[in-house]
């Protein structure tokens, strides 16, 4: 599943000149991440409370593609359960690598399908994902939910 062309564009440019959930967290440690390829820069931070994602942040610097896919993340994941972040993180993923078609589950990041046809945009793309992947895992473990 694809938004029209012109949809996507619409949120790319919207998210990159007004990024959604910016600065750090108080007492949480971000993740920085680099393209080097492209100039990006981002970093991000997770605020795990339980198994949710109390808050989610970025920061960073570049093209339009990876500014707006840190800030779609922002929106779609603050507030998820860290199992369902991570499944949305898997489908974002293979979405933009081409492994899969968006799903609707995807709602705006179906802005960044395009994304998969271009390769060198990719890392791009990924870019503040794999410092969200960074940022989750070295959260401390959520106890375990108690047998129903």
């Amino acid at each position: 599943m694809q938004l029209p062309e012109t949809v996507a564009k619409q949120i790319i440019a919207d998210h990159q000149r007004r990024p959604r959930h910016t600065g750090p967290l108080g007492g949480v440690d971000g993740v920085t991440l680099d393209n080097p390829g492209c100039g990006d820069r981002v970093t991000v931070w997770a605020d795990v409370q339980g198994a949710r994602v109390a808050g989610l942040t970025f920061s960073g610097q570049g093209c339009a593609i990876s500014q707006s896919s840190a800030s779609l993340m922002t929106v779609a994941l603050t507030g998820q359960s860290v199992e369902d972040a991570h499944t949305l993180a898997g489908q974002f993923r293979a979405m933009v690598m081409g492994e899969a078609e968006g799903t609707p589950e995807l709602g705006d990041l179906l802005a960044l399908a395009g994304v998969s046809r271009l390769h060198a945009r990719r890392k791009c793309a990924l870019l503040a994902w794999r410092a969200l992947e960074q940022a989750l895992a070295s959260q401390p473990a959520a106890p375990p939910r108690p047998a129903d």
